[in-house]
């Protein structure tokens, strides 16, 4: 170590360790006299061998690294640091506009990549949050209930992911928890203290994407009074979670993959783009590569999101954790109240098929709790109508109707039974399905349901 490091160390706010890997001098200085200036311990390696020697032998924070170099690339320092189990993110400078080593090395386990020429602003954005990340099994953070192999694997994802910057795609089933997953991961990353933002990509009227993603300027538009951010501005420094993402137009696909390769946006009427520093999480019900194959998605935007793919599993496929879930959702909404469910109502819950997931067993809960006559929740109480279903009977089910179509029933029967009980009052079946009056209204005006008498709220 020089003596000029150990001169700015001693002003330095921290005492930890980055190696840098290179084999071009005049990369390294540049990088070490960056770091030096952030009150950092720099190590150098001229070559993938010397790095090796070095990992093998000292602990380091950070390892910044080169891709191509003459004895080897920077994905062999990847597969070092992860085959020896080493907790050391490791960022990777690639080539300009080579996308396709950037994918790779998130792929095999970089925490993030720059790309030439080097945006100094980037490097040290980079560093803070790599260095930034929670110790391992450091934080308190909730977990995905289950012991099943399907979510296990899942948890597994999660903590591999949370520790990079990759982009991440979540698919799944309505209601299995995607979001909830997309939220445990930030929670376990460098980013967990920055915004979250989560953008339903469907709800968005297709002419006001632009506006809403990138923000614009005072005048560019009639009505734009004033400079207003967009999402990309909002998520800057953290999370951009983009659900639904398959609803998006191939126009603004078009426009959302620009953003995310040169990690800069231009807000409409602006004249030069600004950088943003964001980590894109992705989700939908759709087959997002069917959706490719039938031209409705772009394969190099498909390809930049699903770099890390999780799939959440059905409800259906890991009954054995039912009861685990459905007595942790009965504690949360009991409110410190004695209810209890029946001995027969685990195994029913477990006999019912669950089109609509994790969200749909809260909800039957939630139900249950309010149309109770007892402390004790019986079957009847939970009013599940396909409990008697066959196998055979489900599939009959759903080679008769579509997924979308069979969900849009089930919701329609259980907006109808809530209605009823409540004798058309839709604000008291809005409470009574766990929903808000302004999402109750629109469900029933998208799935055609009306009063019949012609009154509005009648009690």
């Amino acid at each position: 170590m020089t003596e000029n490091n150990k001169r700015t160390l001693q002003h330095g706010t921290t005492s930890k360790t980055v190696l840098l890997v290179d084999d071009e001098p005049d990369i390294l200085e540049l990088l070490e006299i960056t770091l030096l200036k952030m009150g950092l311990f720099i190590d150098k390696a001229n070559g993938v061998k010397e790095a090796l020697a070095k990992l093998a032998t000292q602990h380091y924070d950070l390892c910044l690294t080169d891709m191509r170099m003459p004895d080897g690339d920077g994905l062999d320092i990847i597969k070092f640091i992860t085959s020896k189990r080493l907790d050391i993110p490791v960022a990777v400078i690639t080539a300009h506009g080579n996308m396709e080593n950037a994918i790779t090395v998130l792929k095999a386990g970089a925490f993030d990549y720059l790309a030439k020429p080097l945006s100094l602003a980037q490097l040290r954005t980079l560093v803070k949050s790599a260095l930034s990340l929670p110790t391992p099994h450091s934080s308190d953070k909730k977990h995905l209930l289950g012991h099943s192999p399907a979510m296990k694997k899942v948890r597994d994802m999660i903590e591999r992911v949370a520790r990079s910057q990759a982009p991440v795609h979540i698919s799944g089933e309505s209601g299995s928890g995607k979001e909830l997953a997309a939220r445990l991961i930030v929670q376990s990353g460098a980013r967990r203290e920055q915004p979250f933002i989560a953008v339903n990509c469907g709800a968005i009227p297709e002419n006001l994407m632009e506006s809403e993603f990138f923000g614009y300027k005072k005048g560019a538009f009639t009505g734009a009074d004033k400079d207003r951010d967009g999402f990309f501005q909002a998520a800057n420094g953290g999370t951009l979670f983009l659900d639904e993402v398959a609803d998006l137009p191939l126009l603004m696909q078009v426009k959302l993959l620009r953003a995310i390769q040169e990690k800069q946006v231009r807000k409409i009427g602006a004249t030069r783009e600004e950088p943003v520093d964001v980590r894109v999480i992705s989700a939908t019900h759709n087959d997002l590569a069917d959706c490719v194959k039938r031209g409705l998605f772009r394969q190099d935007l498909y390809y930049r999101l699903n770099v890390i793919p999780i799939q959440m599993p059905a409800l259906r496929e890991m009954s054995e954790d039912i009861p685990e879930i459905a007595l942790h959702t009965l504690e949360r909404l009991r409110a410190g109240s004695s209810v209890q469910f029946s001995d027969k109502v685990l195994h029913a819950l477990q006999r019912y098929d669950f089109p609509g997931n994790v969200r749909e067993l809260e909800n039957i809960i939630e139900r249950a709790l309010a149309l109770r006559s007892s402390d004790i929740i019986a079957v009847d109480d939970l009013h599940l109508h396909a409990i008697s279903h066959t196998p055979s009977d489900n599939d009959e089910i759903r080679e008769k109707y579509p997924l979308t179509d069979y969900l849009d029933m089930v919701e329609k029967e259980a907006l109808q039974n809530a209605l009823q009980q409540t004798r058309f009052n839709r604000t008291a079946a809005a409470k009574l399905l766990g929903l808000s009056f302004r999402t109750m209204r629109y469900r029933m005006e998208r799935l055609g349901i009306k009063n019949p008498e012609g009154a509005d709220d009648a009690n």
